[in-house]
């Protein structure tokens, strides 16, 4: 079942990093359908988080997709390369998301491959920001979309994540932060391959 706005619309950003762990995000374009299940996330706050695009209220052309209300997609593209998807949640005017980091390939294997130019479904194929959003087709082309659409979207499937309980450190990559960056808010499924390395 696709998650409904509610779902989005909490205001503990580090509470559903968490959750979204083992949801389902898809993809759809040009008739073609990815999927995978969400094995790494990691939570930042607008509000006090030194590690957050938006911190303390900052606004550019980048960033104003944050201040939408949850369940829009805020994609950037990270060293000119690489494009990230985040997901925006809490309401309008309050800038909180959470980085899809990695997942496990469902639907549409091949078609991944032949966006990554890969010939086996590995861990290398969609663990790690960079590399799902490629395999699943999603591109700053796709900022400010919404997630209750039929383009992108995230699903509730029930899915047992097995006995892999939720490991959490760091975030990768937000040393500037200083002290924000050692909080523990990047999760993932402990002992899960399809999570990156971090």
């Amino acid at each position: 079942m696709k998650l409904e706005r509610a779902f989005y619309l909490r205001d503990d950003v580090v509470q559903i990093s968490r959750e979204m762990l083992g949801k389902v995000l898809y993809t759809r374009f040009d008739g073609e359908l990815t999927s995978g299940i969400i094995t790494e996330t990691e939570a930042y706050r607008g509000h006090d988080d030194k590690a957050c695009h938006a911190n303390d209220g900052r606004r550019t052309d980048r960033t104003e997709v944050m201040y939408r209300r949850g369940g829009t997609a805020y994609v950037y593209l990270c060293y000119g390369i690489h494009h990230l998807f985040n997901v925006v949640t809490n309401r309008e005017e309050t800038a909180d998301a959470v980085l899809v980091r990695a997942v496990r390939p469902l639907e549409g294997k091949e078609r991944m491959l032949r966006r990554r130019e890969r010939e086996e479904v590995e861990p290398a194929l969609t663990a790690g920001p960079g590399r799902l959003t490629q395999a699943l087709g999603i591109s700053v082309d796709h900022y400010g979309t919404d997630l209750l659409g039929d383009t992108i979207w995230i699903e509730d499937r029930g899915l047992n994540t097995g006995s892999a309980g939720v490991a959490s450190g760091p975030r990768v990559g937000v040393d500037y932060a200083g002290e924000h960056a050692k909080r523990p808010w990047r999760f993932w499924l402990e002992g899960n391959r399809w999570v990156s390395r971090g």
